[in-house]
Protein backbone atom coordinates (compact mmCIF):
# COMPACT_ATOMS: atom_id res chain seq x y z
CA UNK A 1 0.00 0.00 0.00
CA UNK A 2 0.83 3.44 -0.65
CA UNK A 3 2.93 4.97 2.13
CA UNK A 4 1.32 8.48 2.20
CA UNK A 5 2.68 9.45 5.82
CA UNK A 6 5.96 8.57 5.32
CA UNK A 7 5.83 10.04 1.80
CA UNK A 8 4.29 13.81 3.04
CA UNK A 9 7.63 13.74 5.72
CA UNK A 10 10.05 13.15 2.63
CA UNK A 11 8.26 16.12 0.40
CA UNK A 12 8.77 18.29 3.30
CA UNK A 13 12.25 17.46 3.92
CA UNK A 14 12.26 15.12 6.65
CA UNK A 15 14.70 12.42 5.53
CA UNK A 16 12.08 9.65 7.48
CA UNK A 17 13.51 6.44 5.72
CA UNK A 18 17.39 7.46 7.00
CA UNK A 19 16.30 8.18 10.66
CA UNK A 20 14.34 4.85 11.01
CA UNK A 21 17.41 3.08 9.61
CA UNK A 22 19.67 4.89 12.47
CA UNK A 23 16.77 4.13 14.57
CA UNK A 24 16.79 0.59 13.85
CA UNK A 25 20.73 0.30 14.40
CA UNK A 26 20.23 2.30 18.19
CA UNK A 27 17.80 -0.17 18.94
CA UNK A 28 20.48 -2.87 17.83
CA UNK A 29 23.32 -1.83 19.82
CA UNK A 30 24.62 -4.53 22.47
CA UNK A 31 24.51 -2.87 26.18
CA UNK A 32 28.31 -2.12 26.08
CA UNK A 33 28.12 -0.63 22.76
CA UNK A 34 24.75 1.36 23.35
CA UNK A 35 26.74 3.10 26.53
CA UNK A 36 29.98 4.37 24.15
CA UNK A 37 27.43 5.58 21.89
CA UNK A 38 25.38 7.25 24.37
CA UNK A 39 28.73 9.16 25.95
CA UNK A 40 29.72 9.73 22.30
CA UNK A 41 26.24 11.62 21.68
CA UNK A 42 26.29 13.86 24.73
CA UNK A 43 30.28 14.66 24.26
CA UNK A 44 29.09 15.52 20.04
CA UNK A 45 26.02 17.98 20.98
CA UNK A 46 27.77 19.91 23.61
CA UNK A 47 30.38 20.40 21.63
CA UNK A 48 28.86 21.51 18.42
CA UNK A 49 26.70 23.98 20.46
CA UNK A 50 29.87 25.30 21.57
CA UNK A 51 31.46 25.85 18.52
CA UNK A 52 28.15 26.73 16.46
CA UNK A 53 25.59 28.07 18.73
CA UNK A 54 26.58 31.59 20.20
CA UNK A 55 23.51 31.42 22.81
CA UNK A 56 25.12 28.13 24.30
CA UNK A 57 28.80 29.18 23.94
CA UNK A 58 27.53 32.37 26.44
CA UNK A 59 25.67 29.83 28.86
CA UNK A 60 28.84 27.73 28.98
CA UNK A 61 31.57 30.41 29.02
CA UNK A 62 34.61 29.81 27.94
CA UNK A 63 35.24 26.19 28.45
CA UNK A 64 33.61 23.37 28.19
CA UNK A 65 33.55 21.49 31.70
CA UNK A 66 35.10 18.26 32.08
CA UNK A 67 32.18 16.48 34.13
CA UNK A 68 28.76 16.27 32.38
CA UNK A 69 27.55 16.89 35.87
CA UNK A 70 28.41 20.44 35.85
CA UNK A 71 27.03 21.54 32.22
CA UNK A 72 24.41 24.07 33.51
CA UNK A 73 20.67 22.78 33.36
CA UNK A 74 18.59 25.49 31.31
CA UNK A 75 15.47 26.48 32.09
CA UNK A 76 12.10 27.38 29.95
CA UNK A 77 12.62 30.98 31.03
CA UNK A 78 16.74 30.77 29.66
CA UNK A 79 14.48 30.08 26.69
CA UNK A 80 12.22 33.13 26.55
CA UNK A 81 14.18 35.32 23.81
CA UNK A 82 14.30 35.80 19.95
CA UNK A 83 14.35 32.31 18.51
CA UNK A 84 17.51 33.91 15.97
CA UNK A 85 19.07 34.28 19.15
CA UNK A 86 19.09 30.49 19.67
CA UNK A 87 19.64 29.05 17.00
CA UNK A 88 23.31 27.48 15.60
CA UNK A 89 24.93 28.95 12.37
CA UNK A 90 23.59 28.34 9.48
CA UNK A 91 20.03 27.45 10.47
CA UNK A 92 17.00 29.70 9.70
CA UNK A 93 13.48 29.74 10.14
CA UNK A 94 12.70 28.40 6.61
CA UNK A 95 15.65 25.33 6.51
CA UNK A 96 14.71 23.87 10.21
CA UNK A 97 11.44 22.50 11.79
CA UNK A 98 9.70 25.77 13.84
CA UNK A 99 6.98 25.50 16.11
CA UNK A 100 5.65 27.08 19.49
CA UNK A 101 5.50 25.11 23.00
CA UNK A 102 1.77 24.30 24.07
CA UNK A 103 2.22 26.80 27.05
CA UNK A 104 0.77 23.95 29.84
CA UNK A 105 3.96 24.99 32.24
CA UNK A 106 3.22 28.38 32.29
CA UNK A 107 6.30 29.63 30.07
CA UNK A 108 5.52 29.12 26.45
CA UNK A 109 8.53 29.78 23.73
CA UNK A 110 9.39 29.23 20.03
CA UNK A 111 11.37 26.34 19.50
CA UNK A 112 13.33 25.09 16.57
CA UNK A 113 14.82 21.30 15.46
CA UNK A 114 16.98 20.51 12.26
CA UNK A 115 15.05 18.13 9.63
CA UNK A 116 16.77 15.25 10.59
CA UNK A 117 16.31 15.12 14.24
CA UNK A 118 12.54 15.81 13.31
CA UNK A 119 12.74 12.92 11.25
CA UNK A 120 14.13 11.20 14.15
CA UNK A 121 11.17 12.22 16.22
CA UNK A 122 8.74 10.82 14.16
CA UNK A 123 10.51 7.67 13.43
CA UNK A 124 10.72 7.21 17.41
CA UNK A 125 6.52 7.83 17.23
CA UNK A 126 6.12 5.13 14.43
CA UNK A 127 8.33 2.85 16.32
CA UNK A 128 6.53 3.15 19.39
CA UNK A 129 3.23 3.24 18.23
CA UNK A 130 3.68 0.34 16.52
CA UNK A 131 4.68 -1.18 19.10
CA UNK A 132 0.43 -1.20 20.12
CA UNK A 133 -0.15 -2.72 15.89
CA UNK A 134 -0.80 1.03 14.67
CA UNK A 135 0.56 1.74 11.41
CA UNK A 136 1.16 5.71 10.59
CA UNK A 137 0.76 5.57 7.09
CA UNK A 138 -2.61 3.33 7.31
CA UNK A 139 -4.08 2.89 10.77
CA UNK A 140 -7.41 6.02 10.76
CA UNK A 141 -6.82 7.85 14.47
CA UNK A 142 -9.75 9.37 15.76
CA UNK A 143 -7.74 12.63 17.35
CA UNK A 144 -9.08 14.08 20.45
CA UNK A 145 -7.42 17.99 20.05
CA UNK A 146 -7.55 21.57 20.11
CA UNK A 147 -8.45 22.91 16.54
CA UNK A 148 -7.40 26.46 15.62
CA UNK A 149 -9.85 29.12 15.38
CA UNK A 150 -9.36 30.90 12.50
CA UNK A 151 -10.11 30.13 9.05
CA UNK A 152 -6.58 29.70 7.23
CA UNK A 153 -5.09 27.92 10.21
CA UNK A 154 -8.14 25.76 10.25
CA UNK A 155 -8.13 24.62 6.71
CA UNK A 156 -4.22 23.52 7.24
CA UNK A 157 -5.19 21.77 10.25
CA UNK A 158 -7.69 19.39 8.43
CA UNK A 159 -4.52 18.87 5.36
CA UNK A 160 -2.52 17.64 8.01
CA UNK A 161 -4.65 15.55 9.49
CA UNK A 162 -6.10 14.29 5.63
CA UNK A 163 -1.90 13.73 4.76
CA UNK A 164 -1.75 12.19 8.35
CA UNK A 165 -4.76 9.58 7.90
CA UNK A 166 -6.78 11.17 10.78
CA UNK A 167 -10.14 12.88 11.86
CA UNK A 168 -10.14 15.32 14.81
CA UNK A 169 -12.36 15.69 16.97
CA UNK A 170 -12.09 19.12 18.18
CA UNK A 171 -12.33 19.46 21.93
CA UNK A 172 -13.24 23.25 23.01
CA UNK A 173 -17.29 22.18 23.31
CA UNK A 174 -17.57 18.94 25.05
CA UNK A 175 -21.72 19.66 25.69
CA UNK A 176 -23.47 16.58 25.24
CA UNK A 177 -25.06 17.40 21.99
CA UNK A 178 -21.51 17.92 20.49
CA UNK A 179 -20.32 14.10 22.04
CA UNK A 180 -23.44 12.87 20.95
CA UNK A 181 -22.12 13.96 17.46
CA UNK A 182 -19.09 12.36 17.96
CA UNK A 183 -20.48 9.14 18.85
CA UNK A 184 -22.36 9.22 15.40
CA UNK A 185 -18.80 9.40 13.42
CA UNK A 186 -17.51 6.52 15.19
CA UNK A 187 -20.69 4.39 14.07
CA UNK A 188 -19.87 5.25 10.48
CA UNK A 189 -16.02 5.21 10.06
CA UNK A 190 -13.72 2.67 10.54
CA UNK A 191 -11.46 3.91 13.24
CA UNK A 192 -7.83 1.88 13.92
CA UNK A 193 -7.31 3.68 17.26
CA UNK A 194 -7.75 6.70 19.58
CA UNK A 195 -5.07 9.85 20.28
CA UNK A 196 -5.61 12.67 22.36
CA UNK A 197 -6.10 15.03 25.65
CA UNK A 198 -6.81 12.62 28.51
CA UNK A 199 -9.52 15.05 29.68
CA UNK A 200 -11.44 14.94 26.82
CA UNK A 201 -11.12 11.28 26.46
CA UNK A 202 -12.19 10.95 30.01
CA UNK A 203 -15.18 12.97 29.29
CA UNK A 204 -16.20 11.17 26.18
CA UNK A 205 -16.16 7.65 28.28
CA UNK A 206 -18.39 9.44 31.32
CA UNK A 207 -21.19 9.77 28.56
CA UNK A 208 -20.11 6.57 26.92
CA UNK A 209 -20.91 5.09 30.23
CA UNK A 210 -24.20 7.17 31.24
CA UNK A 211 -25.81 5.44 27.61
CA UNK A 212 -24.75 2.52 28.66
CA UNK A 213 -22.30 2.16 25.44
CA UNK A 214 -19.46 0.61 25.42
CA UNK A 215 -17.63 2.12 22.15
CA UNK A 216 -15.69 -1.18 20.17
CA UNK A 217 -19.05 -2.58 20.22
CA UNK A 218 -19.88 0.40 17.87
CA UNK A 219 -16.91 0.96 16.17
CA UNK A 220 -14.93 -2.72 15.95
CA UNK A 221 -12.24 -1.99 14.26
CA UNK A 222 -10.94 -0.07 17.24
CA UNK A 223 -7.34 -1.63 18.78
CA UNK A 224 -5.98 0.98 21.19
CA UNK A 225 -6.73 4.37 22.94
CA UNK A 226 -3.08 6.66 23.42
CA UNK A 227 -3.92 9.31 26.10
CA UNK A 228 -1.43 12.07 26.02
CA UNK A 229 -0.48 15.83 27.41
CA UNK A 230 -2.63 15.68 30.76
CA UNK A 231 -2.51 13.02 34.00
CA UNK A 232 -4.23 9.78 33.92
CA UNK A 233 -5.32 8.19 36.87
CA UNK A 234 -6.08 4.75 37.31
CA UNK A 235 -10.01 5.19 38.20
CA UNK A 236 -9.90 7.07 34.93
CA UNK A 237 -8.07 4.71 33.37
CA UNK A 238 -10.14 2.02 34.26
CA UNK A 239 -13.23 4.23 33.06
CA UNK A 240 -11.98 4.47 29.60
CA UNK A 241 -10.96 0.51 29.44
CA UNK A 242 -14.57 -0.10 30.70
CA UNK A 243 -16.48 2.24 28.14
CA UNK A 244 -14.14 2.17 25.06
CA UNK A 245 -13.51 -1.46 25.17
CA UNK A 246 -9.48 -1.26 24.14
CA UNK A 247 -6.40 -1.24 25.82
CA UNK A 248 -5.11 2.47 26.82
CA UNK A 249 -1.85 3.16 26.83
CA UNK A 250 -0.30 6.20 28.27
CA UNK A 251 2.07 8.73 26.23
CA UNK A 252 5.01 11.35 27.93
CA UNK A 253 6.29 13.58 25.40
CA UNK A 254 7.16 17.50 25.19
CA UNK A 255 6.81 19.13 21.03
CA UNK A 256 9.75 20.41 21.91
CA UNK A 257 11.89 17.41 22.08
CA UNK A 258 10.09 14.02 21.42
CA UNK A 259 8.24 11.09 22.83
CA UNK A 260 10.07 10.51 26.53
CA UNK A 261 7.86 7.89 27.62
CA UNK A 262 5.61 5.22 26.15
CA UNK A 263 3.68 2.52 27.36
CA UNK A 264 5.18 -0.68 25.93
CA UNK A 265 3.15 -3.85 25.94
CA UNK A 266 4.39 -5.14 29.02
CA UNK A 267 2.52 -2.03 30.84
CA UNK A 268 5.75 -0.63 31.24
CA UNK A 269 6.51 3.48 31.19
CA UNK A 270 9.56 3.09 28.65
CA UNK A 271 11.56 6.23 28.75
CA UNK A 272 13.18 7.14 25.02
CA UNK A 273 16.59 6.16 25.47
CA UNK A 274 17.34 6.50 21.60
CA UNK A 275 17.01 10.24 20.99
CA UNK A 276 17.44 11.79 24.41
CA UNK A 277 19.17 11.20 27.17
CA UNK A 278 16.78 11.45 30.00
CA UNK A 279 18.14 12.26 34.07
CA UNK A 280 16.59 13.11 37.38
CA UNK A 281 18.18 15.56 39.44
CA UNK A 282 17.55 17.10 42.87
CA UNK A 283 18.20 20.54 43.96
CA UNK A 284 21.25 21.12 43.77
CA UNK A 285 20.77 19.66 40.06
CA UNK A 286 22.53 16.27 41.10
CA UNK A 287 21.54 12.74 39.75
CA UNK A 288 19.52 10.84 42.10
CA UNK A 289 19.44 6.97 42.70
CA UNK A 290 16.07 4.94 40.73
CA UNK A 291 13.53 5.11 43.01
CA UNK A 292 13.84 8.96 44.07
CA UNK A 293 12.19 12.00 42.94
CA UNK A 294 13.18 14.67 41.06
CA UNK A 295 12.96 17.36 38.39
CA UNK A 296 13.13 15.74 35.01
CA UNK A 297 16.16 16.95 33.39
CA UNK A 298 16.65 15.95 29.38
CA UNK A 299 19.35 16.41 26.64
CA UNK A 300 18.44 16.11 22.44
CA UNK A 301 20.50 13.91 21.34
CA UNK A 302 20.31 15.04 17.76
CA UNK A 303 19.08 18.23 17.72
CA UNK A 304 21.74 20.80 16.54
CA UNK A 305 19.67 23.69 15.43
CA UNK A 306 19.25 24.57 18.71
CA UNK A 307 20.89 23.45 22.34
CA UNK A 308 18.12 20.93 24.30
CA UNK A 309 21.19 20.38 26.69
CA UNK A 310 20.23 18.92 30.20
CA UNK A 311 16.48 21.14 29.68
CA UNK A 312 14.41 21.26 32.55
CA UNK A 313 11.58 20.54 31.32
CA UNK A 314 9.81 21.49 34.51
CA UNK A 315 8.10 18.03 35.62
CA UNK A 316 8.88 15.91 38.43
CA UNK A 317 9.09 12.02 38.11
CA UNK A 318 10.66 9.04 39.31
CA UNK A 319 12.60 6.30 37.61
CA UNK A 320 12.04 2.70 38.77
CA UNK A 321 14.63 1.15 40.45
CA UNK A 322 14.58 -1.73 37.67
CA UNK A 323 15.83 0.79 35.21
CA UNK A 324 19.16 0.39 33.15
CA UNK A 325 20.40 3.41 30.90
CA UNK A 326 19.29 1.45 27.79
CA UNK A 327 15.95 0.90 29.05
CA UNK A 328 15.27 3.45 31.41
CA UNK A 329 11.35 3.23 32.94
CA UNK A 330 9.47 5.93 34.06
CA UNK A 331 8.04 4.66 37.40
CA UNK A 332 5.64 7.51 38.43
CA UNK A 333 5.06 11.48 36.69
CA UNK A 334 4.28 13.44 40.23
CA UNK A 335 3.59 16.65 38.14
CA UNK A 336 4.80 20.21 37.52
CA UNK A 337 7.27 22.21 39.30
CA UNK A 338 5.07 24.99 39.10
CA UNK A 339 1.92 23.24 40.20
CA UNK A 340 2.93 23.07 43.58
CA UNK A 341 0.97 25.13 46.18
CA UNK A 342 2.25 26.92 48.96
CA UNK A 343 0.04 26.93 52.24
CA UNK A 344 -0.23 28.75 55.28
CA UNK A 345 2.07 26.52 57.13
CA UNK A 346 5.14 26.82 54.90
CA UNK A 347 4.24 23.14 53.71
CA UNK A 348 4.79 22.94 49.44
CA UNK A 349 2.32 20.30 48.06
CA UNK A 350 1.66 19.03 44.91
CA UNK A 351 -1.41 20.54 42.91
CA UNK A 352 -2.28 17.48 42.22
CA UNK A 353 -3.26 16.01 45.51
CA UNK A 354 -6.13 18.34 45.46
CA UNK A 355 -7.15 16.90 42.68
CA UNK A 356 -6.80 13.37 43.44
CA UNK A 357 -8.41 13.91 46.34
CA UNK A 358 -11.90 16.19 45.27
CA UNK A 359 -11.86 13.45 42.53
CA UNK A 360 -11.91 10.44 44.52
CA UNK A 361 -15.11 11.91 46.41
CA UNK A 362 -16.80 14.10 43.91
CA UNK A 363 -17.06 11.36 41.27
CA UNK A 364 -18.49 8.80 43.40
CA UNK A 365 -21.74 8.71 41.59
CA UNK A 366 -20.63 10.00 38.07
CA UNK A 367 -22.63 13.51 39.12
CA UNK A 368 -19.47 15.46 38.55
CA UNK A 369 -18.31 15.60 34.75
CA UNK A 370 -14.88 17.52 34.90
CA UNK A 371 -13.75 20.20 37.29
CA UNK A 372 -10.00 22.10 37.74
CA UNK A 373 -8.87 23.59 41.56
CA UNK A 374 -7.40 26.86 41.21
CA UNK A 375 -5.70 28.31 44.08
CA UNK A 376 -6.67 32.20 45.05
CA UNK A 377 -4.81 32.95 47.95
CA UNK A 378 -2.49 31.11 50.32
CA UNK A 379 -5.22 29.39 52.30
CA UNK A 380 -8.23 29.43 49.75
CA UNK A 381 -8.85 27.44 46.84
CA UNK A 382 -12.16 27.44 44.00
CA UNK A 383 -13.03 24.11 42.48
CA UNK A 384 -15.14 24.62 39.10
CA UNK A 385 -17.12 21.75 38.20
CA UNK A 386 -19.65 20.76 35.50
CA UNK A 387 -21.89 18.64 36.55
CA UNK A 388 -25.90 17.99 36.31
CA UNK A 389 -26.53 18.38 40.31
CA UNK A 390 -25.27 21.18 41.96
CA UNK A 391 -22.98 19.41 45.21
CA UNK A 392 -24.70 18.91 48.48
CA UNK A 393 -23.21 20.08 51.80
CA UNK A 394 -22.44 16.45 52.48
CA UNK A 395 -20.13 15.76 49.93
CA UNK A 396 -18.33 19.43 50.39
CA UNK A 397 -17.98 18.50 53.91
CA UNK A 398 -16.47 15.27 53.00
CA UNK A 399 -13.50 17.05 50.70
CA UNK A 400 -12.77 18.75 53.10
CA UNK A 401 -12.07 16.51 55.81
CA UNK A 402 -10.33 14.91 53.01
CA UNK A 403 -8.09 17.40 52.39
CA UNK A 404 -7.65 18.30 56.09
CA UNK A 405 -6.68 15.10 56.58
CA UNK A 406 -3.94 14.52 54.05
CA UNK A 407 -2.81 18.09 54.09
CA UNK A 408 -3.63 21.01 56.78
CA UNK A 409 -6.83 22.20 59.08
CA UNK A 410 -8.23 25.87 57.83
CA UNK A 411 -8.25 25.46 53.97
CA UNK A 412 -11.03 27.33 52.35
CA UNK A 413 -12.71 26.15 49.06
CA UNK A 414 -15.25 27.43 47.26
CA UNK A 415 -17.51 25.52 44.88
CA UNK A 416 -18.57 26.90 41.67
CA UNK A 417 -20.53 25.26 39.54
CA UNK A 418 -19.88 26.10 35.47
CA UNK A 419 -21.66 24.99 32.12
CA UNK A 420 -18.20 24.09 31.01
CA UNK A 421 -14.33 24.79 31.28
CA UNK A 422 -11.91 27.11 30.31
CA UNK A 423 -9.47 25.40 27.99
CA UNK A 424 -6.59 26.66 26.79
CA UNK A 425 -5.64 27.68 22.71
CA UNK A 426 -4.60 23.91 22.27
CA UNK A 427 -7.51 22.18 24.02
CA UNK A 428 -5.35 20.82 27.56
CA UNK A 429 -7.00 21.25 30.71
CA UNK A 430 -4.87 22.35 33.55
CA UNK A 431 -6.43 20.78 36.58
CA UNK A 432 -4.56 23.15 38.81
CA UNK A 433 -4.00 26.65 38.68
CA UNK A 434 -1.97 28.99 41.29
CA UNK A 435 -3.11 32.84 41.28
CA UNK A 436 -1.09 33.90 43.74
CA UNK A 437 2.01 35.74 43.44
CA UNK A 438 4.51 33.72 45.98
CA UNK A 439 5.22 30.50 44.34
CA UNK A 440 6.54 27.27 45.55
CA UNK A 441 9.53 26.73 43.60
Amino acid sequence: MFALFDVSLQLNGFPINKAKSELQHILNLSEPDYLSFLDRKKKKIVAFHFQNNPFYKKVLGETVPENWQELPVLSKSDLQQPLLNRLSKGFTKQNCFVNKTSGSSGTPFIFAKDKYSHALTWASNMLRFGWHGIDFNHSYQARFYGMPRDSIGYQKERLKDFLSHRYRFPVFDLSDTILEGFLDKFRTQKFDYINGYTSSIVLFAKFLQQKNIVLKSICPTLKVCIVTSEMLFENDRILLENQLGIPIVNEYGASELDLIAFENPQGEWQVNAETLFVEILDENNQAVPYGMQGKVVITSLFNTAHPFIRYEIGDIGILDEKSTPQKPILKKLIGRTNDFALLPSGKKAPGLTFYYITKSIIEDNGNVKEFVIKQTKINTFEVDYVSEIELNLTQIQKIEAAIALYLEKGLIFTFVRKEKLERSKSGKLKQFVSLIKEKAE
